[in-house]
Protein backbone atom coordinates (compact mmCIF):
# COMPACT_ATOMS: atom_id res chain seq x y z
CA UNK A 1 0.00 0.00 0.00
CA UNK A 2 1.17 3.81 -0.91
CA UNK A 3 0.19 6.86 0.90
CA UNK A 4 -2.62 7.26 -1.16
CA UNK A 5 -4.24 3.65 -0.15
CA UNK A 6 -3.41 4.87 3.81
CA UNK A 7 -4.85 8.28 3.38
CA UNK A 8 -8.21 6.64 1.45
CA UNK A 9 -8.63 3.89 4.19
CA UNK A 10 -8.11 6.65 7.28
CA UNK A 11 -10.59 9.43 5.12
CA UNK A 12 -13.32 7.09 4.67
CA UNK A 13 -13.06 4.44 7.63
CA UNK A 14 -12.14 7.33 10.69
CA UNK A 15 -16.35 8.38 10.48
CA UNK A 16 -17.72 4.47 12.26
CA UNK A 17 -14.74 4.52 14.07
CA UNK A 18 -15.50 7.34 16.03
CA UNK A 19 -19.05 5.98 15.89
CA UNK A 20 -18.35 3.42 17.55
CA UNK A 21 -16.03 5.13 20.08
CA UNK A 22 -18.80 6.96 20.86
CA UNK A 23 -21.74 4.17 21.13
CA UNK A 24 -19.68 2.61 23.57
CA UNK A 25 -19.13 5.23 25.62
CA UNK A 26 -22.92 6.20 25.92
CA UNK A 27 -23.31 2.42 26.67
CA UNK A 28 -21.21 2.57 29.47
CA UNK A 29 -22.18 5.87 30.84
CA UNK A 30 -25.76 4.83 30.55
CA UNK A 31 -25.30 1.29 32.42
CA UNK A 32 -22.43 2.52 34.96
CA UNK A 33 -24.23 5.93 36.03
CA UNK A 34 -27.62 7.02 34.05
CA UNK A 35 -30.09 4.42 34.34
CA UNK A 36 -29.49 4.17 38.44
CA UNK A 37 -30.51 7.90 38.84
CA UNK A 38 -33.99 8.31 39.62
CA UNK A 39 -36.17 9.84 36.96
CA UNK A 40 -37.92 12.14 37.50
CA UNK A 41 -36.56 12.69 40.75
CA UNK A 42 -37.71 14.31 43.95
CA UNK A 43 -36.17 17.15 45.84
CA UNK A 44 -36.34 18.16 49.19
CA UNK A 45 -34.56 21.08 50.00
CA UNK A 46 -33.63 22.75 53.06
CA UNK A 47 -32.20 25.91 54.26
CA UNK A 48 -28.96 24.13 53.82
CA UNK A 49 -28.97 23.81 50.37
CA UNK A 50 -26.44 26.21 48.43
CA UNK A 51 -28.04 29.12 47.04
CA UNK A 52 -28.02 29.77 43.22
CA UNK A 53 -27.80 32.56 41.32
CA UNK A 54 -28.87 32.06 37.64
CA UNK A 55 -27.17 34.78 35.09
CA UNK A 56 -29.42 35.08 31.63
CA UNK A 57 -27.39 37.12 29.08
CA UNK A 58 -29.67 38.79 26.51
CA UNK A 59 -29.28 40.34 23.27
CA UNK A 60 -32.12 41.36 21.30
CA UNK A 61 -34.31 39.27 22.80
CA UNK A 62 -38.31 40.70 23.08
CA UNK A 63 -39.69 37.55 21.52
CA UNK A 64 -38.11 35.03 24.20
CA UNK A 65 -37.15 36.57 27.49
CA UNK A 66 -40.99 36.65 28.83
CA UNK A 67 -41.31 33.16 28.52
CA UNK A 68 -37.82 32.07 29.45
CA UNK A 69 -38.43 34.19 32.90
CA UNK A 70 -41.63 33.16 33.65
CA UNK A 71 -40.32 29.34 33.08
CA UNK A 72 -37.03 30.28 35.41
CA UNK A 73 -39.60 30.96 38.25
CA UNK A 74 -41.41 28.09 38.21
CA UNK A 75 -38.06 26.23 38.95
CA UNK A 76 -38.59 23.40 41.67
CA UNK A 77 -35.41 25.09 43.56
CA UNK A 78 -36.29 27.03 46.72
CA UNK A 79 -32.87 29.30 47.02
CA UNK A 80 -32.76 30.74 43.70
CA UNK A 81 -32.15 34.47 41.78
CA UNK A 82 -31.66 35.38 38.63
CA UNK A 83 -29.62 38.03 37.26
CA UNK A 84 -30.43 39.13 33.90
CA UNK A 85 -27.96 41.29 31.63
CA UNK A 86 -29.36 43.86 29.07
CA UNK A 87 -26.09 43.78 26.86
CA UNK A 88 -26.81 46.58 24.33
CA UNK A 89 -29.96 44.95 22.58
CA UNK A 90 -31.60 47.31 19.83
CA UNK A 91 -35.29 45.85 20.32
CA UNK A 92 -37.40 46.26 22.82
CA UNK A 93 -35.68 43.46 25.39
CA UNK A 94 -34.59 46.34 27.95
CA UNK A 95 -37.86 47.32 28.67
CA UNK A 96 -39.72 43.69 29.14
CA UNK A 97 -36.73 42.67 31.72
CA UNK A 98 -37.45 46.18 33.33
CA UNK A 99 -41.23 45.67 33.61
CA UNK A 100 -40.27 41.27 34.89
CA UNK A 101 -38.38 42.62 37.61
CA UNK A 102 -41.21 44.39 38.53
CA UNK A 103 -42.92 41.41 38.58
CA UNK A 104 -40.65 39.14 39.99
CA UNK A 105 -38.43 40.48 43.23
CA UNK A 106 -35.31 37.89 43.16
CA UNK A 107 -35.03 39.56 39.43
CA UNK A 108 -32.07 41.94 39.31
CA UNK A 109 -31.75 43.25 35.85
CA UNK A 110 -28.35 44.94 34.63
CA UNK A 111 -27.66 47.23 31.40
CA UNK A 112 -24.85 47.18 29.23
CA UNK A 113 -23.40 48.35 25.95
CA UNK A 114 -22.93 45.19 23.64
CA UNK A 115 -19.78 43.72 24.69
CA UNK A 116 -20.55 39.72 23.75
CA UNK A 117 -22.03 37.47 25.85
CA UNK A 118 -18.92 36.67 27.92
CA UNK A 119 -18.77 40.06 29.41
CA UNK A 120 -22.46 39.84 30.25
CA UNK A 121 -21.89 36.70 32.20
CA UNK A 122 -18.84 38.70 33.55
CA UNK A 123 -21.03 41.08 34.67
CA UNK A 124 -23.78 39.10 36.06
CA UNK A 125 -21.32 37.45 38.21
CA UNK A 126 -20.17 40.55 39.84
CA UNK A 127 -23.31 40.98 41.29
CA UNK A 128 -24.08 37.25 41.62
CA UNK A 129 -24.39 35.71 45.58
CA UNK A 130 -25.20 31.87 44.75
CA UNK A 131 -22.52 29.57 45.38
CA UNK A 132 -23.64 28.06 42.89
CA UNK A 133 -23.79 29.98 39.27
CA UNK A 134 -26.01 28.60 36.47
CA UNK A 135 -25.71 29.86 33.31
CA UNK A 136 -28.70 29.61 30.26
CA UNK A 137 -29.38 31.61 27.08
CA UNK A 138 -31.98 34.60 26.76
CA UNK A 139 -34.54 32.01 24.67
CA UNK A 140 -34.19 29.18 26.73
CA UNK A 141 -36.41 27.38 28.53
CA UNK A 142 -35.42 25.38 31.51
CA UNK A 143 -36.86 22.33 32.58
CA UNK A 144 -38.37 22.96 36.21
CA UNK A 145 -36.35 20.35 37.66
CA UNK A 146 -32.80 21.33 35.98
CA UNK A 147 -31.08 22.94 38.65
CA UNK A 148 -31.65 20.57 41.16
CA UNK A 149 -30.57 17.95 39.16
CA UNK A 150 -26.75 19.70 38.63
CA UNK A 151 -26.95 21.16 42.29
CA UNK A 152 -27.24 17.89 43.32
CA UNK A 153 -23.48 16.89 41.49
CA UNK A 154 -21.93 19.78 43.62
CA UNK A 155 -23.26 18.21 46.97
CA UNK A 156 -21.80 14.88 45.95
CA UNK A 157 -18.28 15.93 45.40
CA UNK A 158 -16.53 19.09 46.48
CA UNK A 159 -14.14 18.37 42.99
CA UNK A 160 -16.81 19.21 40.89
CA UNK A 161 -16.32 22.57 39.23
CA UNK A 162 -18.97 22.37 36.32
CA UNK A 163 -22.02 20.89 34.77
CA UNK A 164 -23.21 20.90 31.43
CA UNK A 165 -26.88 20.27 31.16
CA UNK A 166 -29.18 18.39 28.27
CA UNK A 167 -29.84 20.58 25.52
CA UNK A 168 -33.13 19.63 23.82
CA UNK A 169 -34.04 21.14 20.20
CA UNK A 170 -37.34 23.05 19.90
CA UNK A 171 -37.67 23.84 16.42
CA UNK A 172 -38.62 20.85 14.79
CA UNK A 173 -41.11 22.45 11.94
CA UNK A 174 -38.99 22.10 8.98
CA UNK A 175 -36.34 18.82 8.08
CA UNK A 176 -33.00 21.01 9.35
CA UNK A 177 -34.93 21.31 12.91
CA UNK A 178 -35.78 17.50 12.97
CA UNK A 179 -32.10 16.19 12.12
CA UNK A 180 -30.66 18.71 14.35
CA UNK A 181 -32.79 16.91 16.98
CA UNK A 182 -31.41 13.86 16.30
CA UNK A 183 -28.14 14.70 16.46
CA UNK A 184 -28.31 16.60 19.73
CA UNK A 185 -29.04 13.08 20.93
CA UNK A 186 -27.08 10.84 18.67
CA UNK A 187 -24.19 12.95 18.07
CA UNK A 188 -23.65 15.44 21.09
CA UNK A 189 -25.07 13.65 23.67
CA UNK A 190 -23.03 10.05 23.09
CA UNK A 191 -20.34 12.66 23.06
CA UNK A 192 -20.77 14.18 26.30
CA UNK A 193 -21.20 10.48 27.85
CA UNK A 194 -17.97 8.85 26.16
CA UNK A 195 -15.88 12.25 27.12
CA UNK A 196 -17.29 11.72 30.85
CA UNK A 197 -16.03 8.18 30.79
CA UNK A 198 -12.48 9.35 29.41
CA UNK A 199 -12.35 11.76 31.88
CA UNK A 200 -12.21 15.53 30.38
CA UNK A 201 -15.77 17.25 28.77
CA UNK A 202 -14.71 18.99 26.05
CA UNK A 203 -17.65 21.56 26.41
CA UNK A 204 -19.94 22.79 28.91
CA UNK A 205 -22.40 23.60 26.87
CA UNK A 206 -22.96 27.58 27.45
CA UNK A 207 -27.17 27.04 26.83
CA UNK A 208 -27.57 25.31 30.03
CA UNK A 209 -24.56 25.21 32.38
CA UNK A 210 -24.23 25.06 35.95
CA UNK A 211 -20.52 26.14 38.02
CA UNK A 212 -19.44 26.18 41.13
CA UNK A 213 -18.93 29.77 41.81
CA UNK A 214 -15.58 29.57 44.00
CA UNK A 215 -14.10 28.14 40.60
CA UNK A 216 -15.14 30.12 38.47
CA UNK A 217 -13.68 33.00 40.60
CA UNK A 218 -10.47 31.12 40.66
CA UNK A 219 -10.37 31.14 36.80
CA UNK A 220 -11.13 34.86 36.58
CA UNK A 221 -14.41 34.19 35.31
CA UNK A 222 -15.15 33.99 31.06
CA UNK A 223 -12.48 35.31 28.86
CA UNK A 224 -13.76 37.88 26.71
CA UNK A 225 -11.47 37.33 23.97
CA UNK A 226 -12.98 34.17 22.32
CA UNK A 227 -15.40 33.29 20.12
CA UNK A 228 -16.75 30.12 22.11
CA UNK A 229 -16.98 31.35 26.06
CA UNK A 230 -18.72 28.02 26.72
CA UNK A 231 -15.64 26.02 25.40
CA UNK A 232 -12.83 28.11 26.73
CA UNK A 233 -14.31 27.90 30.64
CA UNK A 234 -14.59 24.22 30.41
CA UNK A 235 -10.82 23.61 28.99
CA UNK A 236 -9.78 26.55 32.23
CA UNK A 237 -11.87 24.75 34.80
CA UNK A 238 -10.46 21.62 33.63
CA UNK A 239 -6.66 22.42 33.86
CA UNK A 240 -7.21 23.82 37.40
CA UNK A 241 -8.07 20.23 37.94
CA UNK A 242 -11.71 20.59 38.46
CA UNK A 243 -14.06 18.14 37.51
CA UNK A 244 -16.51 18.66 34.72
CA UNK A 245 -19.71 16.28 34.53
CA UNK A 246 -22.65 15.86 32.62
CA UNK A 247 -26.10 15.61 33.85
CA UNK A 248 -28.85 14.07 30.65
CA UNK A 249 -31.61 14.88 33.38
CA UNK A 250 -31.19 18.95 33.62
CA UNK A 251 -32.84 19.14 30.54
CA UNK A 252 -33.40 22.93 28.28
CA UNK A 253 -35.27 23.42 25.38
CA UNK A 254 -33.38 25.55 23.00
CA UNK A 255 -34.47 27.23 19.68
CA UNK A 256 -32.05 26.13 16.55
CA UNK A 257 -31.52 27.60 13.01
CA UNK A 258 -33.34 26.18 10.66
CA UNK A 259 -32.13 27.08 7.59
CA UNK A 260 -28.48 26.15 6.10
CA UNK A 261 -26.88 29.46 6.12
CA UNK A 262 -27.62 29.53 9.92
CA UNK A 263 -26.81 25.99 10.75
CA UNK A 264 -23.57 26.84 8.54
CA UNK A 265 -22.82 30.27 10.48
CA UNK A 266 -23.72 28.25 14.07
CA UNK A 267 -21.22 25.09 13.24
CA UNK A 268 -18.36 27.30 12.05
CA UNK A 269 -18.57 29.48 15.36
CA UNK A 270 -18.53 26.49 17.26
CA UNK A 271 -15.24 25.25 15.08
CA UNK A 272 -13.73 28.76 15.10
CA UNK A 273 -14.01 28.53 18.87
CA UNK A 274 -12.90 24.83 19.37
CA UNK A 275 -9.43 25.71 17.22
CA UNK A 276 -9.15 28.75 19.37
CA UNK A 277 -9.24 27.32 22.58
CA UNK A 278 -7.00 24.00 21.06
CA UNK A 279 -4.25 26.72 20.34
CA UNK A 280 -4.29 28.60 23.05
CA UNK A 281 -4.25 26.35 26.11
CA UNK A 282 -2.35 23.06 24.11
CA UNK A 283 0.89 23.89 26.01
CA UNK A 284 -0.66 23.20 29.44
CA UNK A 285 -2.74 20.55 28.05
CA UNK A 286 -0.24 18.18 27.48
CA UNK A 287 1.86 18.71 30.19
CA UNK A 288 1.99 15.11 32.96
CA UNK A 289 -0.53 17.06 35.51
CA UNK A 290 -3.06 17.76 32.34
CA UNK A 291 -2.17 13.95 31.44
CA UNK A 292 -6.12 13.68 31.48
CA UNK A 293 -6.38 16.22 28.86
CA UNK A 294 -4.43 13.81 26.22
CA UNK A 295 -7.30 11.24 25.00
CA UNK A 296 -9.56 14.43 24.40
CA UNK A 297 -6.80 16.20 22.85
CA UNK A 298 -5.97 12.93 20.47
CA UNK A 299 -9.48 12.83 19.53
CA UNK A 300 -9.33 16.55 18.31
CA UNK A 301 -5.97 16.69 16.64
CA UNK A 302 -7.08 13.60 14.49
CA UNK A 303 -10.46 15.15 13.88
CA UNK A 304 -8.40 18.15 12.30
CA UNK A 305 -6.30 15.95 10.56
CA UNK A 306 -9.40 13.43 9.06
CA UNK A 307 -10.88 16.93 7.80
CA UNK A 308 -8.03 18.21 5.89
CA UNK A 309 -7.73 14.63 4.56
CA UNK A 310 -10.53 14.88 2.62
CA UNK A 311 -9.59 17.88 1.19
CA UNK A 312 -6.10 16.22 0.27
CA UNK A 313 -7.90 13.41 -1.38
CA UNK A 314 -10.50 15.32 -3.85
CA UNK A 315 -6.82 17.03 -4.37
CA UNK A 316 -5.33 13.92 -5.62
CA UNK A 317 -8.49 12.70 -7.48
CA UNK A 318 -8.18 16.07 -9.23
CA UNK A 319 -4.81 15.95 -9.67
CA UNK A 320 -4.49 11.97 -11.14
CA UNK A 321 -7.81 12.78 -13.65
CA UNK A 322 -6.24 16.40 -15.09
CA UNK A 323 -3.44 16.02 -14.47
CA UNK A 324 -0.65 12.98 -13.50
CA UNK A 325 -2.90 9.76 -14.49
CA UNK A 326 -2.25 7.24 -11.44
CA UNK A 327 -4.28 4.35 -9.84
CA UNK A 328 -6.92 5.48 -7.61
CA UNK A 329 -7.57 3.50 -4.31
CA UNK A 330 -11.32 4.17 -3.81
CA UNK A 331 -13.13 2.33 -6.05
CA UNK A 332 -16.84 1.38 -6.35
CA UNK A 333 -16.53 -1.81 -4.14
CA UNK A 334 -14.45 0.36 -1.09
CA UNK A 335 -17.38 2.90 -0.89
CA UNK A 336 -20.07 0.46 -1.04
CA UNK A 337 -18.13 -1.43 2.06
CA UNK A 338 -17.38 1.45 4.18
CA UNK A 339 -20.63 3.18 3.18
CA UNK A 340 -22.33 -0.20 4.30
CA UNK A 341 -20.27 0.03 7.88
CA UNK A 342 -21.09 3.42 8.35
CA UNK A 343 -24.94 2.83 7.93
CA UNK A 344 -25.08 0.19 9.74
CA UNK A 345 -22.96 2.12 12.68
CA UNK A 346 -24.82 4.79 12.59
CA UNK A 347 -28.17 2.83 12.90
CA UNK A 348 -26.71 1.18 15.95
CA UNK A 349 -25.82 4.87 17.51
CA UNK A 350 -29.33 6.19 16.46
CA UNK A 351 -31.05 3.68 17.87
CA UNK A 352 -28.78 3.06 21.34
CA UNK A 353 -28.83 7.21 21.83
CA UNK A 354 -32.87 7.44 21.15
CA UNK A 355 -33.90 4.84 23.37
CA UNK A 356 -31.16 6.39 25.94
CA UNK A 357 -32.80 10.04 25.41
CA UNK A 358 -36.36 8.64 25.18
CA UNK A 359 -36.52 8.49 28.73
CA UNK A 360 -36.85 12.40 28.85
CA UNK A 361 -38.05 13.33 25.36
CA UNK A 362 -40.97 11.14 24.12
CA UNK A 363 -41.32 13.01 21.35
CA UNK A 364 -38.02 11.94 19.53
CA UNK A 365 -38.90 8.85 17.63
CA UNK A 366 -41.21 11.62 15.88
CA UNK A 367 -37.57 12.27 14.14
CA UNK A 368 -36.63 9.11 13.49
CA UNK A 369 -37.32 9.23 9.25
CA UNK A 370 -35.24 12.49 9.18
CA UNK A 371 -32.19 11.38 11.29
CA UNK A 372 -31.34 8.76 9.66
CA UNK A 373 -29.71 11.14 6.85
CA UNK A 374 -27.76 13.19 9.34
CA UNK A 375 -24.26 11.31 10.03
CA UNK A 376 -23.82 11.83 6.55
CA UNK A 377 -24.26 15.49 6.70
CA UNK A 378 -22.68 15.95 9.90
CA UNK A 379 -19.40 14.57 8.21
CA UNK A 380 -19.69 16.71 5.40
CA UNK A 381 -20.31 19.94 7.56
CA UNK A 382 -17.65 19.02 10.17
CA UNK A 383 -14.97 18.74 7.47
CA UNK A 384 -16.14 22.20 5.74
CA UNK A 385 -16.38 24.54 8.91
CA UNK A 386 -13.48 22.91 10.73
CA UNK A 387 -11.03 23.73 7.47
CA UNK A 388 -12.46 26.89 7.09
CA UNK A 389 -12.59 27.46 10.65
CA UNK A 390 -9.34 26.47 11.64
CA UNK A 391 -7.02 29.11 9.78
CA UNK A 392 -9.53 31.86 10.66
CA UNK A 393 -8.78 30.66 14.61
CA UNK A 394 -5.05 30.99 14.03
CA UNK A 395 -5.48 34.35 12.65
CA UNK A 396 -7.59 36.10 15.01
CA UNK A 397 -6.00 38.71 17.11
CA UNK A 398 -6.02 38.01 20.74
CA UNK A 399 -8.09 39.51 23.14
CA UNK A 400 -10.33 41.15 20.59
CA UNK A 401 -13.72 40.96 22.30
CA UNK A 402 -15.80 38.95 20.62
CA UNK A 403 -19.55 40.46 20.70
CA UNK A 404 -22.58 38.97 19.15
CA UNK A 405 -25.46 39.12 16.89
CA UNK A 406 -28.74 37.16 16.99
CA UNK A 407 -28.51 34.06 15.64
CA UNK A 408 -31.09 32.20 13.30
CA UNK A 409 -33.36 31.03 15.53
CA UNK A 410 -36.36 28.97 13.70
CA UNK A 411 -38.32 29.07 10.78
CA UNK A 412 -41.63 28.76 13.62
CA UNK A 413 -40.29 32.03 15.55
CA UNK A 414 -39.30 34.23 12.44
CA UNK A 415 -43.35 34.43 11.69
CA UNK A 416 -44.36 35.79 15.59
Amino acid sequence: MNILDYLAVFTLGYPSLMATIWICGGIYFYLHWERKQPWPATFEWDEKAPSVTVLLPCHNEEANVDETIHHLFKQNYPLMDVIAVNDGSKDDTASRLDALALEYPALTVLHQDNQGKASAMNNGLSHATGDIIVGIDGDAILDYDAIGYMVGHFLSSPKVSGVTGNPRVRTRSTAIGKIQTGEFSAIIGLIKRAQRIYGMVFTISGVICAFRRKALEEIGGWNTDMITEDIDVSWRLQILGGQVRYEPRAMCWVLMPETLRGLFKQRLRWAQGGGEVFLRYFSQTIRWKNRGFWLLMLEYIVSVVWCYSVIALLIAWLVSQIVVPMAWPITAKSLSYFGSILIAISFIQFTVSFYIDSRYDKEIFRCVYWSIWYPFAYWIINMATVVIAFPKAMMRQKGRHATWTSPDRGEQFHEQ
